[in-house]
């Protein structure tokens, strides 16, 4: 039984998350002035406008804006992946995001999405673009 049959409505976020399970980055993009954003809202970080926010495939790739070594996990389902790499990027598109990245990545590197699973989670990882 899907969330429309129970009565109860999708997650906001739920584009985004479903994306990431088939492999696909996703963000917003205000009708109104064409804002960019990552993070599922009812309204642009941009403008303020309650206009539509649909859905935008983005290509993938992105140039890394800061990067952190996690040497200790903040809880136990992560703690099999430490020590690991977390980076936000600028996705071509314009939007920034947090995710994991190849060990090594440096702040003004080419990177593209890739994804993986943990835990029965699919997660976006970026590596370097050669």
């Amino acid at each position: 039984m899907n969330a429309t049959e129970t009565g109860l409505s999708r997650p906001l976020a739920a584009p985004y998350t479903d994306g990431v399970c088939d492999g696909v980055l996703r963000y917003q993009q205000c009708s109104a002035c064409g804002g960019a954003q990552t993070l599922a809202r009812y309204a642009c970080q941009h403008c303020g406008q309650r206009a539509a926010m649909p859905w935008r495939d983005a290509a993938g790739t992105a140039t890394v804006r800061a990067v952190t070594e996690v040497a200790r996990a903040p809880s136990e389902e992560f703690r099999a992946l430490a020590p690991y790499t977390l980076v936000i990027v600028q996705l071509d598109e314009g939007p920034r995001l947090m995710a994991h990245a190849a060990s090594g990545v440096q702040i003004g590197q080419r990177v593209r999405a890739g994804f993986f699973e943990h835990n029965g989670r699919a997660l976006v990882r970026f590596d370097p673009m050669v």
